[in-house]
Formats: C-alpha cells, sequence, structure tokens
C-alpha cells in the first residue's frame, strides 16, 4: 500500500473546535486559553506589537493573551472580567496569590499552573515578598534574571530560562493590562527564544517499508496480528498523541459509512476542549480493525494495553521494516504524518485542527513542519 493511499483519505475532515489559544513552550501541550469578555470599561488594553522590542514572537503571542490584546485577525480580545483586588502599593506576595487565583479562573493547564506558580515563588524570593508592586522595575528583572544564571548556583537550561522570561511578561503584563501597574516593567526584558531541533521524521521509502512489515504481522498465517497494522494506520492517518490514542475506545471508532470511516479524539476535561475532533480514516482500515476486535476482544478501550506496550509495538514494527532502532514512535509518526498531509496540499487551518494544536502553538509546529518539508 502506497504512502497517498494511506494518507489521502484522512485529511481535510475534521470538525471546527473553538478557536482556545495557549502556549505550549512548556515540556507538551501546555495551554493559556483565551481572556473572557465583558471587560470594565478601562481595565484592559490592546498591546502594540510594535512597542515590545526584543520580544519573541511566540512570547509576544502570550502576553497579548494575558492582557487582551488584538489577535492576529485584527479582532480585540477582552480582559478578565473584574480586576484583582490589588493597587500598586501591594505586596509581591499579594500579586501572586491574585495571579494564582486568576489562572484557576482562567483554566490554564495544570503544567502551566504550576510552572508559572513555581517560577514566581522564585522571583519573589528573590525580591521579597513584601515588596511593593510599583517598585519592581526594568532594572530589577534584568538582575534577577543575571542572578538566575550566575548567581543562584544552579543555572537554568536556555528553556527553562526562557519560560522564566515568559512567566515574567505574562504576570506584569497581566498587572498592567488591568490597570493595576501604570507600566509594564517586563516589557522591556528581553526574550531569549530557546528553539529546540527539529524533529525526527519517517523518509517516504521508510513509511512504505513500515507499512508493508505492519502488513506482515496481518497476513502471517500461523500467527496473524492486526494490532501492529492498525495502530500504524491510525497514527499516519491522523497524526494523534501517544496519549490520545491510548486513550481511544472502542466506541470512537465510527465504521457506519463503509466509505467514510472516522475516529472521534475526546478529552474529558473541559481545558482541552478545543482539542476535540472527529478526523475521517481510509476506507482499508476496516477489515484489520475487525479482525483487531475478533483477535484481542477488548472491553472498553480500543487498545487495552499500557501506552509502553503500544510503543513496543511500534518499536518491533520498525525493527522488522529495517528502520534504525528507536526511530520509529509516536511523536516521529505524529511530525511524519502532519509534513505527509502538508505536502498533499492539506489547507494549513485544517492541518492545524487536525492535530489538535491552539493557533498559539501551531505556529512553531507549522514552522517546522515548513522546514522538513524543504529537507525531505
Amino acid at each position: 500500500m502506497s504512502t497517498t493511499e494511506h494518507n489521502d483519505g484522512a485529511r481535510a475532515s475534521v470538525h471546527r473546535v473553538d478557536a482556545v489559544q495557549d502556549q505550549e513552550i512548556l515540556d507538551a501541550n501546555k495551554s493559556l486559553p483565551q481572556a473572557e469578555t465583558d471587560v470594565p470599561a478601562g481595565a484592559a488594553r490592546a498591546v502594540d506589537p510594535e512597542q515590545h522590542n526584543g520580544t519573541a514572537p511566540e512570547t509576544q503571542a502570550v502576553i497579548d493573551v494575558a492582557s487582551g490584546a488584538a489577535d492576529g485577525d485584527g479582532n480585540e480580545q477582552s480582559g478578565i472580567a473584574l480586576p484583582p483586588p490589588l493597587r500598586a502599593d501591594s505586596a509581591l506576595e499579594t500579586a501572586g496569590k491574585a495571579f494564582d487565583e486568576y489562572m484557576l479562573r482562567k483554566g490554564f493547564s495544570e503544567n502551566t499552573i504550576k510552572a508559572f506558580r513555581n517560577d514566581l515563588k522564585i522571583f519573589t524570593e528573590y525580591a521579597g515578598a513584601d515588596t511593593k508592586l510599583m517598585s519592581i522595575m526594568t532594572r530589577d528583572l534584568d538582575e534577577y534574571l543575571e542572578w538566575l544564571q550566575s548567581g543562584r548556583g544552579k543555572p537554568c537550561s536556555a528553556k527553562t530560562l526562557t519560560r522564566r522570561i515568559t512567566t515574567l511578561k505574562v504576570f506584569f503584563g497581566w498587572l498592567y493590562g488591568v490597570g493595576i501597574l501604570g507600566s509594564d516593567p517586563a516589557e522591556p526584558v528581553i526574550q531569549q527564544s530557546a528553539r529546540t531541533p527539529l524533529p525526527t521524521i519517517l523518509r517516504d521509502d521508510e513509511v512504505n517499508r513500515l507499512v508493508r512489515a505492519a502488513q506482515d504481522y496481518l497476513w502471517d498465517r500461523p500467527k496473524s496480528d492486526a494490532r501492529p497494522y492498525l495502530l500504524v494506520s491510525l497514527l499516519l492517518q491522523t497524526g494523534m498523541k501517544k496519549a490520545e490514542c491510548a486513550n481511544l475506545l472502542i466506541a470512537d471508532m465510527n465504521t457506519t459509512n463503509h466509505s467514510s470511516p472516522s475516529v472521534r479524539i475526546h478529552y474529558s476535561d473541559e481545558r482541552n476542549s478545543h482539542k476535540n475532533r472527529t478526523l475521517t480514516l481510509h476506507p482499508n482500515i476496516i477489515p484489520p480493525l475487525k479482525q483487531y476486535l475478533e483477535q484481542y476482544k477488548p472491553s472498553t478501550h480500543l487498545f487495552e494495553c499500557t501506552p509502553r506496550n503500544l510503543e513496543y509495538v511500534l518499536r518491533d514494527v520498525g525493527e522488522r521494516a529495517g528502520i534504525r532502532s528507536g526511530q520509529v514512535g509516536f511523536e516521529t509518526l505524529r511530525w511524519t504524518a502532519g509534513v505527509i498531509d502538508y505536502r498533499h496540499g492539506l489547507p494549513e487551518e485544517q492541518l492545524r485542527q487536525k492535530l489538535g494544536l491552539s493557533k498559539i502553538s501551531w505556529r512553531e509546529t507549522r514552522d517546522k513542519i515548513h522546514q522538513l518539508t524543504n529537507r525531505r
């Protein structure tokens, strides 16, 4: 089966999801949701991107979301519903608690809250819990960042430093945006963007070899096994994440329409509702799906094994295909699927929704897909 056959049917059938913007500078899918509406007059302001000298684009987008700036389409986004009970002479520690409540109210992801909370704790310990907000200047933030790198005794990585700068920019941008501070001391701070290396993807010939190796398991007469082919097919056709694959229910596979089967990816946490989507599959997945269900007889989840076991399945198929050890995994196939769809002409907005990405996290992903496409 060719790569084209494997992916043509998986394109362009994504249910549109709410455009919830988030921030994924952190290690996984970690989001900063879009701000609420109904802001008291003068409580929030639109941030002019041209005034944020030295701020990386992805960080600027996060700040814009937190302070209620205009989005990339020129649509005005508003700030929080009610300003926090703070004043310019409030203590830094008090502001940190109010910001914590703000993050919870806005539905920030657990990982983002934990990271931002820890970053602000370190800054508060450095600056002093009783330090008044209005006394904190840009030079104080610059000295703090210098201390993080050379005075603390344990320099942070470039990626961690990037996030800690982002924490300062989001925190003080929020205070400024809702009118607590008359100026934003973090605005002039230069963001140090930590770009991760390009991910690994499979070449076209490796994709074909992987599919054929999975088919060998399917057609092995003495001990036929449909799971490798079903797993590889789902990942190449959808680009879903490991957790999404592991959480699939049998009921999420819809084969009622034999010419256009589909899979539903659903998150129970409302904060991740923007990742919910239904993706069309190629009809050739129906026979191996039926064979798999007959062989494994799962009761609820499609794959009733641990995610680690699924990783082993991918590793074994990769080794059988002659692809070097450790290269075939969920992330590799997710990026490979994205690049294949992009090369086949799937519009970027549909590809973003298909991968379950926010508009902010899509920016870096899109750039990497462009680079990976040019390298093939």
